[in-house]
């Protein structure tokens, strides 16, 4: 009698086993990775949920204990931030790919070869250019960085679209509202816009995607999917646009 209650107990304690095990795996990531990851969530062993968004506002859901495993963001500096409040598990953090930054305006927009600030004032005729959120916003933070390194902060600041992230910045340039807007190649590359000009990789910070396990993630999968990113996955990467992990230098 002993042996078959076992028995009986035995067989639900294994399907909550097996239904823990089956949970997917939710992964917060910034939202010009779409693509990418989307890709690289259906070549992976086990079920992924994505939520995409500003890589700022990725990070404070998860400082405030947003239920994610893995979160991939594009500024090294709020993944620092995470780490500095104890958020990511320690020895998780990997660079993934990187990315280009370029200028763009509406489908068919003439090339811009001039990038003076009378000359991108004259394209603009009086609108705005279009860009992330330039304190919290990645592409932002890189788009403010160009344009103080090349001395055309003071007059274009005033003619600025910021958005909460750069895919919202994309949008006004495809629908025509703006006339031009900086964005990522590979944001480029997914949209009817057109490239203008390209911005070039030293008048801003290193463009980088970085990936951690969140410290209060209990998945089993949590590290391998950062593997799989870094692996297999790299290939699908380049294939969009993105600058391979290897290309990125010698920094883990």
């Amino acid at each position: 009698m002993i042996t078959g209650v076992c028995a009986l107990i035995a067989v639900p304690l294994t399907a909550l086993a097996g239904s823990a095990r089956a949970e997917p795996l939710t992964v917060f990531a910034a939202a010009s990775l779409r693509e990418a990851l989307d890709g690289a969530a259906a070549g992976f062993s086990g079920e992924v949920v994505l939520s995409y968004g500003g890589s700022g506002a990725m990070a404070r859901q998860v400082a405030l204990g947003a239920p994610a495993d893995v979160v991939i963001l594009a500024n090294e500096a709020w993944l620092r931030w995470l780490d500095d409040e104890g958020a990511l598990r320690a020895g998780s953090v990997a660079r993934v790919m990187g990315n280009r930054l370029v200028l763009v305006g509406p489908e068919g927009a003439a090339p811009l070869e001039d990038l003076s600030a009378e000359a991108l004032r004259a394209r603009l005729a009086g609108g705005r250019m279009a860009l992330g959120q330039v304190l919290s916003v990645p592409a932002g933070i890189y788009a403010k960085e160009w344009m103080q390194s090349a001395g055309l902060w003071e007059a274009l600041a005033p003619h600025l679209a910021e958005t909460e992230n750069v895919r919202a910045a994309l949008a006004l340039v495809e629908r025509g509202e703006v006339a031009l807007g900086v964005v990522y190649a590979t944001d480029a590359r997914a949209a009817r816009v057109t490239v203008v000009q390209e911005i070039g990789a030293e008048a801003h910070s290193p463009i980088a995607y970085w990936a951690a396990v969140i410290e209060a993630s209990e998945h089993p999968q949590a590290e391998a999917f950062i593997a799989h990113l870094l692996g297999p996955a790299q290939d699908g990467f380049a294939a969009l646009g993105f600058v391979p992990r290897a290309a990125l230098g010698a920094l883990p």
